[in-house]
């Protein structure tokens, strides 16, 4: 072991505690998904914000022989900062604990749930790729994505094929659009005023940026674009216009184009093409045209560990797609070899920006 030579005995504690809680770090996001899948986060929901054990086993439906394992449970989601937990004296049984829900999983509850999209990240078919990140890495490119080196196909592909995968990823992506779209209307709303009057979301899914847009302003006419199964099971009732099409082929003329957590799907050469078809959709920039689009920007925001962990996290785990984060330096080379001349960052969504691009 090299360390050992003139390290002390707590140097070596503090490294071994660290090895420890990084290989457990998947038993943090387990116990998370075993959360959601019991649905605790509305079991304390249900009881005011506060619940004991007995009444979150109650809630929860546990198999009788497994209620004894849920304070095990409880006190990793208590331990991580998903649930809060005091004790309270009964006069039955003594000190009880009682569990709160915390900022987090407040998150997880009611109508902007947040629930949708972490129970899509944490299924084992989004989850099974990763543990054969080391197998990939020896492999050459070309090669497939590494989720279809696990399931010999493309995420796509699979959501093209399985209605229920597809309505995972929808619920999913509705869910961070309800709450993201929120934020984005609130803090920066200008940005679909200022000479927007029309809007296509670039493959927007069932639309609910779009939805959100047009209701906050009803000049905008909204328009949503995507492939033709998902068209297929767009909303009736709403203002939004659904396209069936393909981003790669054309996009419908606007003033403005809208690409929320969609470029950092794919590579290169394929935003480029995206965003030139954008280019070739959009009047020129004293006419109104702007490319808005909502995604990362690799060292942009806060710098605190945190935010730069989520960051780094995500640019790892689009290699499931072959996609990538990009730091500034990416978009701008981006931007200008699709023709644009300018573009704007924002860095007020978290680990997230809204950037706006002009012809």
């Amino acid at each position: 072991m090299a360390l050992m030579n003139g390290s002390s005995s707590q140097a070596l504690l503090d490294a071994q505690l660290e090895l420890w809680h990084t290989t457990f770090a998947y038993i943090k996001s387990m116990a998370l998904k075993s959360a959601l899948d019991l649905r605790i986060p509305d079991a304390i929901h249900h009881h005011g914000g506060a619940a004991t054990l007995p009444q979150i086993a109650s809630k929860a439906m546990l198999h009788p022989s497994k209620v004894p394992y849920l304070r095990r449970l409880m006190r990793v989601l208590a331990a991580t900062g998903v649930f809060n937990v005091e004790l309270r004296s009964s006069s039955c049984s003594g000190d009880e604990p009682v569990y709160a829900l915390t900022p987090m999983s407040r998150l997880l509850v009611g109508k902007r749930s947040l629930s949708p999209i972490t129970a899509m990240i944490l299924h084992p078919t989004f989850v099974s790729p990763f543990l054969g990140l080391g197998s990939w890495f020896q492999r050459e490119l070309p090669d497939p994505s590494i989720f279809k080196q696990t399931h010999g196909q493309t995420l796509w592909e699979l959501a093209d094929r399985d209605a229920t995968f597809d309505a995972l990823i929808n619920d999913g992506m509705v869910s961070d659009s309800l709450f993201t779209m929120d934020i984005v209307l609130k803090e920066c709303g200008d940005v679909f005023q200022q000479g927007v009057s029309s809007l296509v979301d670039v493959a927007g899914g069932l639309g609910a940026s779009a939805q959100a847009i047009s209701k906050a302003f009803p000049h905008v006419k909204c328009s949503v674009l995507d492939l033709d199964h998902v068209v297929a099971m767009a909303p009736s009732d709403t203002d939004v216009q659904y396209i069936a099409g393909d981003m790669f082929e054309s996009l419908p003329p606007a003033n403005a184009m809208f690409l929320k957590w969609v470029l950092h799907d794919w590579g290169h050469e394929e935003c480029v093409k995206i965003l030139k078809n954008c280019r070739k959709a959009i009047p020129p920039r004293d006419g109104g045209g702007k490319v808005i689009i909502i995604d990362i920007v690799v060292g942009a925001g806060p710098s605190d560990l945190k935010h730069r962990e989520v960051q780094a996290f995500f640019d790892l785990y689009m290699v499931i797609v072959n996609g990538i984060e990009r730091d500034e330096h990416e978009w701008k080379k981006i931007f200008f070899e699709a023709g644009f001349r300018d573009y704007k960052i924002t860095p007020v969504l978290g680990f997230r920006s809204i950037i706006e691009v002009y012809p």
